[in-house]
């Protein structure tokens, strides 16, 4: 545009790409007011009217609102304190819009029912505040007021889903909130953590717990692919139990093997890896190692033998 030159409003609209609708509308509000008018009254617009419009389109585009505009053509605000305030809205939309899309999403791959849409929703809106307390909760149900230091074993438990979580974490963080309001997930755990502790003794000292114990023996009978039934396998089940029984105090006799065999039905329950896996989706971690095979396979050679 010429500076010296001056435009009526459909000059104006043609030469910035917007309607006179839209032209007329941004100067009945004084945003772009004009340079002059012509002998016959129209208004007539100069290249700053030019920019100043091409800025007001810019901004719009961007979802500025009208006064907040105002304020940057007036000089009342820079135009990078507004863009820095937007962009923190927009982040916080795109949050919002995540979350939304992450239920959407398990709605429609669990073909979930109103209620269970409704929780998850809920569980998914939950303020970081809100899911340090449900989780503490869950904690304390399992671990609280065992005789034994689980600190470290706590925050293995934890999950922390980031302030930017992807739609996968989000996904994880609403199905592992499930579990961890679940009461009977919560006795499980408890029961697991017992056992755990009653292995351990009052000396507290770290040792390898039942089920490290049978994935190390088991591991290369899965790799050989034996039968739980076979010779080989009660081999490996005299082992363990004698690995186990030298670790907690206690003759390797058929009240142990109970007693092996309780913890690790325990530990194989699908709810617990199902935990453990969404607990490394929302935290960030490698997906952890499953041991359900193994324990599987070690429960129904010690049934066998």
């Amino acid at each position: 545009m010429d500076g010296d030159t001056l435009y009526s409003i459909g000059e104006l609209a043609r030469r910035t790409g917007l309607t006179v609708k839209a032209v007329r509308f941004y100067a009945d509000r004084g945003i772009v007011p004009p340079t002059g008018r012509s002998p016959a009254g129209h208004r007539l617009y100069d290249a700053d009217a030019a920019a100043r419009l091409e800025l007001v389109r810019t901004l719009r585009d961007l979802g500025i609102d009208l006064p907040t505009i105002r304020r940057v053509l007036d000089r009342e605000l820079s135009l990078a304190q507004v863009a820095a305030a937007h962009a923190e809205a927009l982040a916080t939309q795109i949050r919002v819009l995540r979350l939304r899309r992450a239920v959407a999403t398990a709605v429609a791959r669990r073909g979930s029912t109103p209620e269970e849409m409704d929780l998850m929703h809920r569980l998914a809106r939950l303020s970081a505040d809100e899911r340090r307390r449900l989780i503490d909760g869950f904690l304390d149900a399992a671990f609280g007021g065992l005789d034994a230091d689980l600190t470290g074993v706590r925050r293995t438990m934890t999950p922390e889903l980031p302030d930017d979580p992807e739609d996968e974490q989000v996904e994880a963080w609403i199905e592992l909130a499930g579990l961890a309001r679940d009461p009977e997930f919560g006795a499980l755990m408890r029961r697991l953590a017992e056992q755990i502790v009653a292995d351990q003794g009052r000396g507290n000292v770290p040792r390898p717990d039942a089920v490290a114990i049978v994935r190390d023996h088991v591991a290369p009978a899965l790799a050989a692919g034996a039968d739980p039934a076979s010779p080989q396998a009660a081999a490996i089940v005299a082992a363990a139990t004698a690995r186990y029984a030298s670790l907690v105090g206690r003759p390797d006799d058929a009240a142990l093997r109970h007693r092996l065999l309780a913890q690790i039905d325990t530990a194989r329950d699908p709810r617990r890896q199902t935990y453990v896996r969404l607990l490394a989706v929302v935290n960030g971690w490698p997906p952890p190692d499953d041991p359900t095979r193994a324990l599987t396979w070690f429960a129904d050679a010690l049934r066998a033998s």
